[in-house]
């Protein structure tokens, strides 16, 4: 049974997706003692000295860990897009040229025209990104404006970087402005900007991250959107290669790129470019009073315009009224609750803003053909 160590990372949900990935592969054809230990992205990786590897799958990240990977004389797998000099082990990872492409898409499905990149500098692998996203842009007839910062370790934001200095180069952008960067530390780190420069997400500003970190993106204060990339089928095709190197002595002849699933939408892209200064804040009131029953005449009070104005204007540019956005927000949330939480349908009724389960039960009969009760059982069965 062969040994092989998996140099990857388990703090990210990209790491534990790879190594899932190979797994995967392993049970449907050769079994591997596979040696694997819990490790932070940016934490120091090597195979074990008194366990004799006969092949290495590993996100090869800096100089010493190539020098040290090819002192090992086995075969090696590279699931890294980062770049390093003297780094030949043959590539199976993400197509950054076909990400950023799909960067662009979603914002440009959503209206937008402005476009912007926040970079980590001196990382040849963000610079990567940051080119590919900035040509798929121009591609598109529009420029891209970029903002960097230091780093603190590998590909995380210098925690004492000037938040301020963050906030005017956002309060200066054309608005509304779509920013794309290269994980979920870097996005959240423009939301804190946003919030010193009181510029609001996603209506002004819509933020999407290259890297979906489930865990980092949810908690956020404002949910990041992300993009999917293939983690699993990256791992399973590694250890592909692998088993073919390590059982016919035949090196992979060419890297393999693999396509982007998705970009994962939450909050932070989840809107239209719209130019209305009215319109951005009557969605963004009632964003942020989802869980209240509120009314068309609050929001329209909120935003400094009669009733009537505020119809014209969602009618105008959204198809929709404000009665029916702010039902949809409504609902969005319960079918949140009712998919991860086991609150009860009262409770949930009156968290989601609907006031009453009855009034939910009829939203939920006519928007989707089912009462809440149904929903969650369906949900919760897939």
């Amino acid at each position: 049974m062969p040994r092989v160590a998996i140099l990857v990372d388990t703090s990210t949900t990209w790491g534990r997706r790879v190594i899932t990935g190979i797994h995967n592969y392993t049970r449907l054809h050769h079994a591997w003692q596979i040696f694997v230990e819990a490790r932070g992205l940016e934490e120091p990786f090597s195979a074990p000295a008194e366990w004799a590897v006969e092949g290495v799958i590993a996100r090869v990240s800096n100089p010493k860990m190539v020098s040290e990977l090819h002192s090992l004389g086995v075969p090696v797998i590279n699931v890294s897009s980062i770049e390093l000099p003297g780094s030949t082990f043959p590539r199976v990872t993400t197509n950054v040229r076909e990400a950023a492409a799909l960067a662009v898409k979603h914002f440009q499905e959503r209206g937008f025209q402005n476009f912007a990149y926040f970079s980590l500098l001196g990382l040849s692998y963000v610079s990567s990104q940051q080119d590919a996203f900035t040509q798929a842009v121009r591609q598109a007839g529009h420029d891209c404006t970029l903002f960097g910062v230091r780093t603190h370790a590998g590909a995380e934001p210098d925690w004492s970087f000037d938040l301020n200095k963050l906030a005017t180069w956002l309060k200066r952008l054309p608005k509304p402005i779509a920013i794309f960067t290269w994980n979920a530390s870097c996005a959240r780190e423009i939301l804190f900007g946003c919030q010193v420069a009181g510029v609001i997400v996603p209506e002004e500003v819509a933020v999407l991250s290259g890297a979906d970190d489930d865990l980092l993106c949810e908690v956020s204060h404002i949910p990041i959107s992300a993009i999917k990339v293939a983690a699993e089928q990256i791992g399973f095709q590694a250890a592909a290669f692998l088993d073919h190197w390590v059982t016919n002595h035949s090196v992979p002849k060419k890297n393999i790129l693999l396509s982007p699933l998705e970009v994962v939408t939450r909050q932070s892209t989840d809107t239209l470019a719209i130019k209305d200064p009215a319109l951005v804040k009557a969605l963004n009131f009632i964003r942020r009073k989802a869980d209240q029953p509120i009314q068309v005449e609050e929001v329209a009070a909120n935003v400094g315009i009669s009733r009537r104005a505020l119809e014209r204007r969602f009618s105008k540019t959204l198809n929709r009224t404000p009665a029916e956005e702010i039902r949809r927000h409504h609902l969005e949330l319960a079918k949140k609750l009712l998919g991860e939480t086991d609150m009860r349908i009262p409770d949930i009724a009156d968290a989601a803003g609907f006031g009453s389960p009855e009034y939910m039960a009829f939203v939920f009969r006519r928007e989707l053909g089912l009462n809440p009760r149904r929903y969650r059982k369906d949900i919760t069965s897939c």
